[in-house]
């Protein structure tokens, strides 16, 4: 790629960068929606169940990280919505028309499903502590944790841009993007898989999630870390490079049919 050609795809990724943080900054809506329900559910396992769930430590301790992955899964499955929008509302159309890239409209969706997240979750740890949760990190170790979230949202947030790609309506992307809400709750997120049917506790302990969960469970409050570090880190960078190159080849079919 020549200077010039360099420059005006960095201008192109800008512009829509700033155009979908623009569209968030409007949708409060959505955005409060993708904060309570995370809060909503945290205040319920944590003062509702969790008197009668054993953990081996104090359950709000165990279930932060937990609610930290749910909050992301929330603010990805908004990102599908966004991108469904652009997608079936002519937004694309005109785009044609235009020197645009075709990765910039993507890369502005996730760039700003990054933001909010990141916004969404500092809220929720904030909630979090406030409620009695006591990391025991280091510095170190919150970087650790903070670094894998990141790569886990980043990844989530592509994939849900191409699944918004793929849906024909706004509402049947959010229904694609079900799954992403709904894995954690399969996951060593809110009970230990050991507590599970014997049916369920190997979906629990051998899906994505539950590595995460466990290294950045570890990683804030001590726990045995084990091999979930370098199963999380697998898992995530697997499902970017999936994600990026699922959206990217489906956005470019869809926008040049």
């Amino acid at each position: 790629m020549s200077h010039e050609g360099f420059g005006a795809a960095v201008s192109d990724t800008v512009t829509m960068i700033d155009r979908s943080v623009r569209l968030s900054r409007r949708n409060v809506d959505t955005l409060f929606v993708s904060i309570l329900l995370p809060l909503l559910m945290m205040m319920l396992f944590v003062y509702v169940f969790g008197g009668a769930i054993e953990t081996g430590t104090e359950y709000i301790n165990y279930v932060v990280p937990g609610i930290l992955l749910l909050t992301t899964g929330y603010g990805a499955s908004n990102t599908a919505m966004a991108v469904a929008d652009d997608m079936t509302k002519g937004m694309i159309d005109r785009l044609r028309s235009l020197p645009v890239r075709s990765f910039a409209v993507l890369t502005g969706h996730v760039t700003a499903s990054v933001a909010r997240n990141a916004a969404s979750t500092a809220i929720v740890l904030l909630a979090a502590l406030a409620m009695g949760f006591r990391p025991n990190a280091s510095v170190g170790e919150w970087f650790g944790a903070i670094g894998l979230l990141a790569l886990y949202v980043i990844a989530l947030s592509w994939l849900a841009a191409g699944l918004g790609v793929i849906a024909k309506t706004v509402e049947s992307a959010s229904t694609l993007s079900f799954f992403m809400l709904f894995l954690p709750y399969l996951s060593s997120a809110f009970v230990q898989p050991e507590t599970m049917p014997g049916w369920l506790r190997p979906i629990s302990e051998h899906q994505p999630i539950t590595p995460v969960i466990e290294t950045v469970r570890s990683f804030l409050t001590g726990t045995p870390l084990g091999s979930s570090g370098w199963i999380a880190l697998a898992w995530c960078s697997g499902l970017l490079v999936f994600s990026v190159t699922f959206a990217s080849v489906l956005y470019r079919r869809r926008s040049n049919a």
